[in-house]
């Protein structure tokens, strides 16, 4: 028996019903964000080189900011990252020993100079680096912030740094370990501590500090920020995004947060 008109008609709406659903599931499924685990000092860059990867075609990115230590430890207990990029080596290496990112994707792609910073409006002069000068700049009662010095990217340079120079005895005991970067950062925006230690980066991005000095070449190891998928990324998210970071339609991003971009990737 031949169908019907109507018949014909509802299995032909049925089909479209149909195609319709799985073109959805699958636009849903493209338009999946792709998640970013990110040192806290890369958030100003970050979010917008995030912004122009989306706006020319890729998908859309999540990011997570925080000091590497913790976002590796969340990594490392089964986070749902994509990319993870990390203020110095170590955790990085944390991540790789666990082989926790993907092999091949891994690469330098930033680096930073480590700041002496002071409220905007204070009366600090520049810094000399030497007892006195920290023991006036600080007062009697002042704190230094920075990150924690025994895992927090910034607190790890900044206590290498100190030792070199010949100073950490003398302002260990005045410390105030953050968090992460950005929190030691708002502590001396804030006037709450009248000397910081932060990035350059950091402190370009906070009107409410100025550099009052920049550590010598040599006083602590480079500040090198490597960048990696994860071993369980999800589709090719992580791997997208980060080639576009690794282009030189993203460099402009992090020069003008005073990140120096290393190596070819990003002049081609």
């Amino acid at each position: 028996m031949r169908p019907t008109r109507a018949l014909r008609a509802a299995c032909l709406l049925l089909a479209g019903a149909l195609l319709a659903a799985g073109h959805t599931a699958t636009d849903a499924a493209a338009a999946e964000p792709t998640t970013v685990f990110a040192a806290a000092s890369l958030k100003n860059a970050l979010d917008e080189a995030g912004k122009a990867f989306t706006a020319e075609g890729g998908l859309p990115v999540r990011a997570s900011y925080a000091a590497s230590s913790a976002l590796a430890r969340q990594i490392e207990q089964g986070a749902p990252a994509d990319l993870f990029a990390s203020a110095d080596l170590e955790w990085m290496d944390y991540l790789a020993a666990r082989q926790l990112i993907r092999p091949g994707t891994r690469v330098n792609l930033l680096a930073n100079r480590l700041v002496v910073v002071a409220p905007k409006d204070a009366a600090v002069t520049e810094a000399a680096f030497t007892p006195e000068w920290f023991a006036r700049a600080l007062g009697p009662d002042g704190r230094l912030a920075t990150g924690e010095v025994s895992s927090v990217p910034i607190g790890k340079y900044a206590k290498a740094a100190f030792e070199t120079l010949g100073l950490w005895a003398q302002v260990q005991p005045r410390l105030a370990q953050a968090d992460n970067v950005r929190a030691a950062l708002a502590l001396v925006s804030r006037g709450e501590a009248p000397l910081g230690v932060v990035y350059e980066s950091d402190a370009k991005s906070d009107p409410g500090v100025k550099v009052v000095g920049v550590f010598p070449d040599g006083s602590h190891p480079p500040v090198v920020y490597p960048f990696a998928v994860t071993a369980e990324a999800k589709g090719e998210g992580g791997q997208r995004f980060l080639a576009y970071l690794r282009s030189r339609a993203a460099r402009r991003f992090f020069e003008a947060q005073g990140f120096t971009v290393l190596g070819q990737e990003a002049s081609q």
